[in-house]
């Protein structure tokens, strides 16, 4: 990834979690330490509990906890989206984001997620952690990677932004494949919101 700095304002984002924000934190890194453009407005969480709104909290993001149960699929849509309207995120990433979330028409192709498994294989309802690491070892495959694509309203699906690629060994379980598919992870997401900066 370029290290150049970007002359145009950094491009403004919204972040949705579960868990515990390493991705947001990888984010925050590269934007600290590799002048990744952008300016993380919101993180919003479907849980309370986790240390990815600590992380937030740490950098200075506002945040906001929306839990699912609390609302039905429009107004949770609405929940979700209203606040990343509200301050002008033009992008949202999802970053072990573990809901599922109809997008509204003016978010179309502007919701990324990463998911750690080169999609369409190991994706879909349910295919989310472990369970993909170890799904792609009982299958045999020799290959992994992870997944920076476009969400619509069908898991794990839209358009695909990039791919990244990694082994698997024969002495893998899905703790280790798990470790190796994330080092992707670190380097696909940003590489993936360098693509949406420069158009």
């Amino acid at each position: 990834m370029s290290n150049a700095k970007h002359e145009s304002e950094p491009l403004p984002i919204a972040v949705f979690l579960s868990g515990s924000g390493r991705t947001l934190e990888n984010l925050l890194r590269y934007r600290d330490q590799q002048g990744l453009a952008i300016d993380v407005r919101l993180v919003i969480s479907s849980r309370s509990d986790v240390r990815g709104l600590q992380i937030a909290n740490d950098a200075d993001i506002p945040t906001k906890i929306v839990r699912k149960s609390d609302f039905n699929d429009a107004t949770y849509t609405d929940a979700m989206f209203n606040p990343v309207r509200e301050c002008g995120a033009k992008y949202v990433v999802m970053a072990g984001f573990l809901k599922h979330v109809l997008i509204p028409d003016d978010y179309t192709k502007r919701v990324i997620n990463i998911h750690p498994s080169l999609l369409p294989a190991f994706g879909g309802k349910g295919m989310y952690g472990l369970r993909v690491h170890a799904a792609a070892i009982e299958r045999g495959c020799t290959i992994s990677g992870c997944t920076v694509h476009f969400v619509d309203n069908h898991y794990d699906n839209g358009p695909i932004i990039l791919q990244r690629s990694c082994q698997i060994s024969p002495e893998d379980r899905p703790e280790t494949l798990a470790a190796r598919v994330f080092e992707q992870e670190c380097i696909a997401l940003p590489e993936a919101i360098e693509k949406l900066i420069s158009g």
